[in-house]
Order: C-alpha cells, then sequence, then structure tokens
C-alpha cells in the first residue's frame, strides 16, 4: 500500500459507509479505520463496521 495509513475497505463495508450522512462520513472513516489498525486488522470488512455501528448505538 502507498499509503500505510490508509486501509482497504470491501465494497460492501464500503457501502455501508456510504449509508452515514455526507457531513460526518468523513469522521466516521478516520475512527473505523483507527479501531481496525489498533485491532491489527488490514481490511476493512463489513463484519467490523457493523462491529462499530453496535458499539455506537446505531441501528
Amino acid at each position: 500500500m502507498a499509503d500505510s495509513n490508509k486501509l482497504a475497505w470491501t465494497p460492501e463495508a464500503e457501502a455501508s459507509l456510504k449509508e452515514i450522512p455526507f457531513f460526518v462520513r468523513p469522521a466516521a472513516r478516520k475512527k473505523i479505520e483507527k479501531y481496525a489498525q489498533e485491532a491489527g486488522q488490514e481490511i476493512i470488512t463489513l463484519e467490523i463496521y457493523e462491529e462499530l455501528k453496535q458499539k455506537f448505538g446505531q441501528k
């Protein structure tokens, strides 16, 4: 990966991210990527996205 701070996203996770309002999407992306990096993940999957969605009380 050219940018070590950027993680790959599966198409399913990327599509789910687009459900978040555009004005908070960048902050949500950063939070999700930080969580995944701390968990040792290199790819953001739908499972990671859903896990965080539940953690932060989203339905």
